[in-house]
């Protein structure tokens, strides 16, 4: 089916913002898709954390290459390709979490072994996507010591062998039909693994390389076309049921039923860690590793590598890592079967904290005087989740109500939720879109309620404050408002772009009288960093003259980009 229009698509040069822009769609699509790729999860243990695990090495790739580009722009420059491809493979391979995440890492480092030998101003054509896909999926299939079919590595062949076979050398119809084919592969899947098939489900690594391989259609035409893909339910059980599989963790394949009733118990602990070593003692390495478990995965080149394996003594991999050079970064994290050890982590006694994201000095210091712990938001770049983790761990409280304070952080703090809830805390996101809606969930705030009480009081809260902003435009652009130019002040309602114009009264004006016009008790203002104080007075003169019987709060936040943000209640 043509998503686009048209086959051929325009011309895109190969440059930096293109690799940049892919990465990104890829994370924000599979933000989205993450719990739901956790649920599929029970292949090669069912641990529910595949799709999270996969974010968060995007996410690392994602950093470490916007880096790049600041770098390179401190400099009045744009990063060269095979800057931003060492970027992404260096990310990918440093924040690497879990079985899938490490081959997601290996199949980004062989797109950037592609991408680093191209010319400058050159085409991204056929050739190139083509060459890509297969480097990537040779490189995956690499990186496993004993390859398992029905995975991420079979959808990763399938997408590299559906663009050598399309006919035609149109960029668009290669990558759709390198999409195509990685969908098809994927609904195969429950075939070739029996866990797969009983639980009536497809592979959760092969359903998030399906995302990131669908980002880039989107790059190449335009069009945001994600379409999620539903696992098949053969035996009538209940979609993404986690279930415990013996047998089906035997590295050589699936198994008949026989084979699931002998087979040995999978092994407990997955081990992750970084180790610099040349490619002789990386050799030594795998060896040593190899029989001590399974899901042997190693990531990298000389001298940098990242190893993740599934052991039953997680000393034996650490000292057999010790004999060849000094292990980093070292994971050790329990794989659950059928119940969790008995050991269970525990937490002193604390009262229940409040985390946001806050939009400038001023917003940060009056969410702290109400004894909220805040993590900062920084220009153009949103909050990793090792940062909202390292918050959550600051509170040092049992329960914990995370805010993301805007859309682009909201799949990260779903992803940094989860993870502590790994850690036995109780946490809840609510999905908070502005500063403004997280200042509204906060002043409801109950502590002495019982934590679900307190969640859903904060959400009605924070969803009946309704959100706008005024901004200006850095580069040329069609919004739906209309065209705009640098320059031109941009007004956003409800995240939505709404008005464009010249002037930042006239926008916030229109803005204003936009989301007052359902009506409304309180207007806060958030100024931002050098807001014009005329321009304040004139909108409080404004909402008096013409809703007199509505509140006004000022806040001085000092958030960078954004000279004012509206909240109405």
């Amino acid at each position: 089916m043509d998503h686009s229009g048209r086959e051929d698509g325009p011309r895109i040069a190969v440059e930096a913002p293109v690799v940049e822009g892919w990465l990104e769609t890829s994370l924000a699509a599979l933000g989205e898709e993450r719990g739901y790729i956790d649920s599929l999860n029970v292949f090669p243990v069912p641990d529910g954390d595949t799709g999270t695990n996969m974010f968060l090495t995007l996410e690392s790739a994602c950093a470490a290459v916007q880096q790049a580009c600041d770098d390179a722009g401190t400099g009045g420059r744009q990063p060269s390709l095979a800057e931003v491809s060492e970027a992404m493979s260096y990310g990918a391979l440093l924040g690497a979490r879990g079985n899938s995440g490490v081959i997601l890492a290996q199949i980004l480092r062989g797109v950037a072994s592609v991408l680093a030998d191209v010319p400058a101003g050159s085409a991204f054509d056929a050739a190139l996507v083509r060459s890509a896909l297969r480097t990537a999926a040779t490189e995956a299939y690499a990186a496993v010591a004993e390859p398992v079919e029905g995975t991420i590595l079979t959808v990763a062949r399938a997408a590299a062998d559906g663009a050598d076979a399309h006919p035609g050398d149109d960029v668009v119809g290669v990558i759709r039909a390198a999409t195509e084919a990685a969908e098809a592969a994927l609904e195969r899947t429950p075939d070739q693994l029996a866990a797969l098939r009983e639980a009536g489900v497809v592979d959760a690594g092969g359903q998030g390389l399906v995302v990131v391989y669908g980002a880039l259609l989107d790059i190449v035409t335009g069009v945001r076309r994600w379409r999620r893909t539903r696992p098949r339910s053969d035996s009538g059980r209940q979609v993404g049921r986690l279930a415990r599989f013996d047998g089906d963790h035997d590295r050589h394949g699936p198994s008949d039923a026989a084979d699931r009733v002998t087979a040995p118990e999978p092994p407990s602990y997955e081990v992750m860690f970084l180790i610099d070593a040349d490619a002789g003692e990386m050799a030594t390495l795998r060896a040593a590793l190899d029989p001590l478990g399974d899901s042997l995965v190693v990531t990298g080149a000389p001298p940098l590598w990242s190893v993740h394996v599934h052991v039953d003594d997680a000393g034996a991999a650490i000292e057999a890592a010790l004999g060849v050079g000094r292990p980093e970064r070292i994971r050790v994290t329990y794989l659950p079967t059928s119940a969790p050890p008995a050991a269970a982590i525990t937490r002193a006694p604390a009262s229940r904290a409040l985390v946001a994201v806050a939009h400038g000095p001023g917003v940060a210091a009056l969410l702290e005087e109400q004894g909220v712990t805040t993590v900062p938001a920084r220009p153009r770049r949103r909050p990793s989740t090792a940062d909202l983790l390292d918050a959550i761990t600051r509170c040092g409280s049992d329960e914990v109500v995370l805010l993301p304070s805007d859309s682009d952080t909201l799949a990260v703090a779903e992803a940094a939720a989860e993870a502590a809830r790994r850690t036995g805390l109780r946490i809840s996101v609510i999905p908070t879109r502005s500063i403004v809606q997280s200042l509204a969930a906060v002043a409801v705030h109950d502590p002495s309620a019982r934590f679900d009480d307190d969640v859903v009081a904060m959400s009605r809260a924070s969803g009946a404050a309704h959100y706008g902003a005024i901004t200006v435009a850095s580069r040329e652009a069609f919004t739906s408002a209309g065209p705009c130019r640098p320059g031109d002040v941009l007004g956003l309602a409800d995240g939505d772009i709404v008005e464009v114009g010249s002037s930042e009264l006239q926008v916030s004006l229109a803005i204003l009288a936009r989301m007052l016009s359902t009506g409304g008790e309180l207007v806060t203002v958030v100024a931002g960093e050098g807001a014009d104080p005329a321009l304040l007075g004139e909108l409080e003169d404004w909402v008096s003259l013409n809703h007199p019987g509505v509140d006004w709060v000022l806040i001085d936040g000092g958030q960078a980009l954004w000279p004012v943000i509206l909240g109405v209640e």
